[in-house]
C-alpha cells in the first residue's frame, strides 16, 4: 500500500482561516481609528510571514468526497463581502472625510481581494443563472469589475498562456506594466465577447455595467453637491477600494502564468503552463487557488477537489509573500530565474 492511499484527506476547517481577514476588516470599520489598519497589517505583513513560517505542504493529500463545508464557507464569505461593504458604510456615515478613510478603503480593499474575489472566482465556473453564479455577480459589480467571469471564463481559459490573453504576462513584462494592460485588454475583450453575440452598443451587459457604475458615482457626486458630507468619502473609498481590490486580483493574474507561453492555440494547455505552489496558508487562506494548473486541466471541478502536479513550475513562496518581490522587477526575476524553461 503506498503513501497516498493511506492518508486521510486534509481537514476541510482549515479553509475557516480564510474568514480572518473580512471578520478583522469588519471589526476594524465598526470601532473606527487605528482599528481599520487591521486588515492591513494582517494582509500585507502576517500573511506573507505566515506563508513562509508554515512552509509548503510535502506530502499530497487525497481529494475531499463531501461538499457540505466546502459550500457553506463559500457562501459565508460571499454573504461577509456584503456585511464588510455595510460596515465600510457605517464606518464614513460615523467619520466622514478623516486620514483614516484611506486605511478603512484599503483594508476593505484587500478583504474584497482576498475573500470575496477568490470567492466570486470559484462561483463564477458554476451554471449560469444559478444561485452561486448571481453571488458572483454581485460582488464583482461591488467592486466596479463586473465582467471578470465573462472575460475570466471565455477568453482566459481558452487562451492562457498565450499572447490572445490578457491576463497572462510576458516573461518581459513588470508587474507595474501588466497592470494596466491586462486591466484594459479584459475590459476590451468582454465586451467583444458580447457584441460577437449581436449584443453591440448598450446592450451589452459590459457597457451596461460601466454605465451604472458612472451613474452610481454622478448620484454620490450630486449628493456631495447638496450638502450631503458622507457622500464624497463614500464615493472615494469605495472607488479606492475597488482599484485596491482589481489590483491585488491582477497581480496574482500575473504571478499564476509569468512567462509561461504555449505555441499557439494548437498547442494544449499543460500543467507546465501555469505557476503552483502548495504554500500551506495560500492554500488554506485562498481556497487551493494556489493549485492553478488543475483548475484549467479541470475547470469544472471545485477547489476541494483540485490536485497538485508536482510536475508544474513552482512559485519561490506562497502568494502573499510574493507580493512584495513582485513589486520590485529585477528582485522578482531573480527569484523566478530557472524555475521554469527559458527563464
Amino acid at each position: 500500500m503506498n503513501g497516498h492511499q493511506t492518508l486521510k484527506a486534509e481537514p476541510w476547517p482549515v479553509h475557516l482561516l480564510g474568514l480572518i481577514n473580512p471578520l478583522l476588516v469588519i471589526t476594524g470599520n465598526l470601532l473606527g481609528g487605528a482599528y481599520t489598519l487591521m486588515g492591513l497589517v494582517f494582509v500585507w505583513l502576517l500573511c506573507p510571514m505566515l506563508d513562509l513560517a508554515l512552509g509548503e505542504s510535502k506530502v499530497t493529500r487525497p481529494p475531499r468526497s463531501s461538499s457540505l463545508p466546502f459550500t457553506a464557507i463559500l457562501w459565508t464569505h460571499g454573504l461577509l463581502h456584503f456585511v464588510m461593504l455595510a460596515s465600510f458604510v457605517w464606518f464614513v456615515l460615523h467619520s466622514g472625510m478623516h486620514w483614516w478613510l484611506v486605511s478603512a478603503s484599503l483594508s476593505c480593499g484587500l478583504a474584497a481581494a482576498t475573500s470575496a474575489i477568490v470567492t466570486a472566482h470559484e462561483l463564477g465556473h458554476h451554471r449560469p443563472k444559478s444561485p452561486g453564479w448571481w453571488l458572483a455577480h454581485a460582488m464583482l459589480h461591488s467592486i466596479l469589475y463586473g465582467h471578470y467571469t465573462t472575460e475570466h471564463n471565455r477568453n482566459h481559459h481558452k487562451h492562457v498562456a498565450t499572447a490572445a490573453d490578457p491576463a497572462s504576462a510576458r516573461a518581459s513584462q513588470s508587474l507595474w506594466a501588466f497592470w494596466p494592460a491586462s486591466i484594459a485588454g479584459q475590459f476590451v475583450s468582454a465586451q467583444r465577447i458580447h457584441a460577437k453575440k449581436g449584443k453591440t452598443g448598450l446592450r451589452n451587459p459590459v457597457l451596461q455595467g460601466l454605465v451604472l457604475q458612472l451613474l452610481a458615482f454622478a448620484l454620490l457626486l450630486s449628493a456631495h453637491l447638496y450638502g450631503q458630507a458622507w457622500a464624497a468619502p463614500l464615493a472615494l473609498g469605495w472607488f479606492t477600494l475597488s482599484a485596491l481590490a482589481i489590483l491585488t486580483l491582477e497581480y496574482v493574474n500575473y504571478i499564476r502564468h509569468w512567462g509561461l507561453r504555449r505555441h499557439g492555440d494548437a498547442h494544449k494547455f499543460q500543467a507546465a503552463h501555469a505557476w503552483n505552489t502548495e504554500a500551506r496558508w495560500s492554500r488554506w487562506s485562498l481556497l487551493e487557488l494556489t493549485r492553478h494548473s488543475d483548475h484549467h486541466l479541470r475547470a469544472s471541478q471545485p477547489f476541494w477537489r483540485l490536485k497538485a502536479h508536482p510536475q508544474a513550475p513552482s512559485l519561490p513562496a506562497g502568494y502573499y509573500a510574493c507580493w512584495w518581490p513582485c513589486l520590485i522587477p529585477p528582485l522578482w526575476r531573480r527569484l523566478m530565474a530557472g524555475r521554469a524553461p527559458g527563464l
